[in-house]
C-alpha cells in the first residue's frame, strides 16, 4: 500500500508532496514514485504515545471485563493515540495484582505498551485523588512481588522520593529496566537530585500533586524544571495547568516536555458521576473533581484535544507538537518504531488538517 501526503513530518522534519510505502503495517520506503492508493490532504504526522492514561469511554484499564479494557483502548485509539500505558491507580497490593494479570494479555498482545503504576508509592501530602488510607512505603521485596506477577509488562512506576525506601527503591527500578517517575512528591531539591542520580528520568504530571513553585523554597518542582535530564509531563487542557505556567513550562524546558491525558473513565463518554477506585468523582463541563473536597481527578482528555489545545492556544510549530505528543514519549518509553515516521517504523499516524486531529486507518 502507498499513501500520498501533501505534507508529512519525516523523522520530524516537514516535506512536501511525500508518498509512503507500507508493508504488513511496517513503513518499508518513503519518497516514491507510483500510483498511492490512499491520499492525504493535511499533514501526516506519528501516531499520538500517551505514556499516562487510566480509562475513557465509561471504563478503566483496571476494570474487571476485557472487553471494557478493549473500550478503553478503542475510544483512545479513536482520537489518534495508537501507543499507550495502561496507568493503575492506588489500590490494595492484592487487587493492584489482579489488575496486571488482566492487562498481562493485552500487553502481549501490543494493544498496550506496557503497565504504569501511579501509586501506591506516594506522599500523603500530595495524594490529590488517589486514597490516601493505601497510600505505601515502596519497599523493595513488595516491588518485587509486583514485577514477578506482571511477567516483564510493568514500564513505569511513579515515586515520592522523599518516602522511606524511595530513593532505593528507584535504584530497584531502574537497575530492572523500569522507568522511575517523580510524582506526588512533597520533596525537597537535595533529594530530588538523589533522586535524578539513582536514576529517575519523568515527572509525573509537572506542577500537579507537587508543591507550588516558590523561588524562596528549594522545592522538587523548581529543580525539576531546570534539570535536563528530567522529562516532565504536562496535562495540556486548560484546566490543570494555568497558561502562563504551560507557556514557562515550555519557555523554561524545551525538549523535555510531553503531552498525557490521564484520562479517566469519563475521556469520551461525558458529564455525570464516577468513580476512582473507591473515590467518587463528578465530572461537570468535561472537568474531573472528587466530590469529597473538589479536588481535580485526573483529566477527560485525548491525545487528539492535547495536541489541538497545544497548537491552537500556544506559539507551538507542528514540529514541535509532535515531538511532544509522539516522539518524546516513545524516546522516554525506549520504543525506536513508533513517534517518528520513519522506514521501519510502524504505520501509525494521524492527519492534522485545519487545525484538527483526524485518526488515518
Amino acid at each position: 500500500m502507498i499513501i500520498e501526503a501533501k505534507a508529512a513530518l519525516i523523522e520530524g522534519a516537514l516535506h512536501s508532496d511525500v508518498k509512503i510505502e507500507i508493508s504488513d503495517g511496517v513503513i518499508t520506503a518513503i519518497g516514491l514514485d507510483g500510483k498511492s492508493d490512499k491520499s492525504i490532504d493535511g499533514t501526516l504526522l506519528p501516531g499520538f504515545v500517551d505514556i499516562h492514561c487510566h480509562g475513557g469511554a465509561g471504563h478503566y484499564f483496571s476494570a474487571k471485563s476485557t472487553q471494557d479494557i478493549q473500550k478503553v483502548i478503542d475510544i483512545h485509539r479513536a482520537n489518534g493515540t495508537t501507543t499507550m500505558l495502561a496507568s493503575l491507580v492506588t489500590e490494595p497490593i492484592a487487587a493492584l495484582k489482579e489488575q496486571i494479570v488482566r492487562l498481562l494479555p493485552f500487553v502481549q498482545s501490543g494493544a498496550i505498551a506496557g503497565i504504569h503504576l501511579e501509586g501506591p508509592y506516594l506522599s500523603p501530602d500530595k495524594c490529590g485523588a488517589h486514597d490516601p488510607a493505601l497510600l505505601r512505603d515502596p519497599v523493595s521485596a513488595e516491588l518485587q512481588e509486583l514485577l514477578d506477577v506482571a511477567d516483564g509488562a510493568i514500564s513505569m512506576v511513579t515515586i515520592a522520593p522523599e518516602l522511606p525506601h524511595g530513593i532505593e527503591a528507584i535504584e530497584f527500578l531502574v537497575e530492572r529496566g523500569i522507568i522511575a517517575a517523580l510524582g506526588h512528591s512533597n520533596a525537597d531539591a537535595e533529594t530530588t537530585k538523589r533522586a535524578v542520580a539513582a536514576g529517575a528520568s519523568v515527572v509525573t504530571h509537572f506542577y500537579n500533586g507537587l508543591p507550588k513553585l516558590d523561588s524562596t523554597v528549594p522545592s522538587i518542582t523548581l529543580h525539576a524544571l531546570t534539570e535536563e535530564s528530567l522529562s516532565l509531563e504536562l496535562i495540556n487542557d486548560g484546566e490543570h495547568v494555568d497558561h502562563g505556567a504551560t507557556e514557562l513550562l515550555l519557555r523554561s524546558a524545551p525538549g523535555r516536555v510531553l503531552l498525557v491525558t490521564d484520562a479517566m473513565s469519563a475521556a469520551g463518554a461525558g458529564d455525570g458521576g464516577y468513580l476512582i477506585g473507591a473515590l467518587g468523582v463528578e465530572v461537570k463541563d468535561g472537568i474531573a473533581r472528587l466530590t469529597s473536597n473538589g479536588s481535580l481527578a485526573g483529566s477527560t482528555l485525548t491525545m487528539k484535544r492535547a495536541f489541538e489545545y497545544l497548537m491552537n492556544n500556544f506559539e507551538t510549530s507542528i514540529e514541535y507538537a509532535s515531538y511532544c505528543a509522539s516522539t518524546l514519549p516513545a524516546q522516554v518509553l525506549g520504543i525506536e518504531y513508533v513517534g517518528e515516521i520513519k522506514v521501519g517504523a510502524l504505520a501509525n499516524f494521524v492527519e492534522y488538517r485545519d487545525g484538527e486531529i483526524f485518526t488515518v486507518n
